[in-house]
């Protein structure tokens, strides 16, 4: 085995080991499964009748917001998994083994991936079922949801090295509702950013999950040539936009992630 090849064979392994740790963890499961029915229920049906948007429901509109907001609170629990594994004593046991130090990261990041994509498929049945549509072909369709796995990962390399930054559970917490709150309320996941007053709207058009969100409503087709379309660059091209995003996110955080890893367990 060589260098290359070893972290993705260890980072299966640990992979492998937290997909059965997740299933033993009924409270992980429940934010995988419950937490995706409660959000589009909750949006459709509280928010659905009080919103009208020009030339198309609320709910298609609703589902690609929801879907954006729900991988990034799937990708926390990787922060907050290394975090438990950190106070556990976990890396103490995994630094002993002859494994390459990236493939923790990789195992974490890869095991909560196939959660989102659990929590993807079961959000996706519930909007189908309220009255969301796909009306673009299956293949922009795959794209679409290839994004939101794409964004999930690269965010996940993300909440790892705050994680790795903070240590606890309860401190990894709070950074992590008070980032993800303002990031998803002020953009145009739930409302149209164009209404908002104008501070808040460059705030909102320049916020990347906006741009997130603009491309899967393209490429779902969740769009309407009745509203108005902000002159910013991300959102006249969302999903170059996006693209881009996942790159830098991966780009800056999966070295800072595992340099703070190495430095955590040599410690």
């Amino acid at each position: 085995m060589n260098a290359f090849t070893m972290p993705i064979v260890d980072g299966w392994t640990i992979a492998k080991r937290n997909t059965l740790k997740i299933r033993r963890s009924p409270d992980l499961l429940g934010s995988v499964i419950m937490l995706p029915i409660v959000l589009v229920l909750m949006f459709a049906y509280v928010f659905g009748s009080a919103i009208h948007l020009p030339g198309m429901s609320y709910r298609e509109f609703l589902l690609p917001g929801i879907f954006v907001q729900a991988v990034i609170t799937g990708a926390q629990i990787t922060g907050y998994t290394l975090t438990l594994d950190l106070q556990k004593g976990i890396f103490d046991r995994f630094r002993s083994l002859p494994m390459a130090p990236s493939a923790v990261l990789i195992g974490q990041t890869v095991s909560d991936l196939l959660m989102n994509l659990v929590g993807l498929v079961v959000m996706a049945v519930m909007g189908l079922i309220v009255g969301w549509r796909v009306h673009t072909s299956p293949y922009e369709a795959v794209l679409g949801f290839g994004l939101l796995l794409l964004f999930a990962y690269a965010f996940s390399w993300f909440t790892a090295t705050v994680a790795l930054a903070l240590r606890t559970p309860e401190s990894f917490n709070n950074i992590a509702t008070m980032l993800s709150f303002p990031l998803v309320f002020v953009s145009n996941a739930f409302v149209d950013s164009s209404k908002l007053p104008t501070p808040l709207r460059v705030v909102a058009d320049w916020n990347p999950i906006s741009a997130f969100t603009r491309a899967t409503r393209e490429l779902f087709g969740n769009t309407s040539t009745a509203m108005k379309t902000s002159n910013a660059w991300p959102m006249q091209h969302a999903i170059p936009a996006s693209l881009l995003w996942i790159g830098v996110m991966l780009i800056v955080f999966v070295p800072l992630a595992t340099r703070l890893y190495k430095k955590t367990v040599s410690a």
